[in-house]
């Protein structure tokens, strides 16, 4: 099993910045991605960012330009820095790992933590 705690999150102003942290820790071999996924209110949960254990990046169009990734592979710990927020950003972030498993993978999610941005 595979745990992550996630923290950094809050209350920040439009055009201001936060960073999030996740550490992973239990059954941390054979992690592959590692993430940030969020959801709003009444939406579906969306990708806003992703790093391979080899450095590959994904991000979403949304977040470009505003949002980096980064990772610790010593540390099983994946950031997130959010600079430029905009209400829109506002959600439970989440964080996720994912291992191979056949075919498919194996996904591990954290609690979540709140991110509102005030206007």
């Amino acid at each position: 099993q595979v745990q992550l705690v996630e923290s950094g999150g809050g209350l920040v102003q439009a055009g201001g910045s936060l960073r999030l942290s996740c550490a992973a820790s239990g059954i941390t071999f054979g992690i592959n991605a590692m993430g940030w996924w969020r959801q709003a209110p009444v939406k579906q949960r969306e990708l806003v960012a992703d790093i391979t254990s080899g450095g590959s990046i994904n991000l979403a169009d949304s977040v470009k330009g505003r949002f980096t990734i980064s990772r610790d592979n010593a540390k099983n710990t994946v950031y997130l820095q959010m600079n430029s927020l905009k209400p829109e950003d506002t959600a439970v972030y989440y964080c996720n790992a994912n291992r191979p498993a056949g075919m498919g993978r194996i996904n591990y999610w954290g609690q979540g933590t709140q991110v509102t941005v005030s206007s």
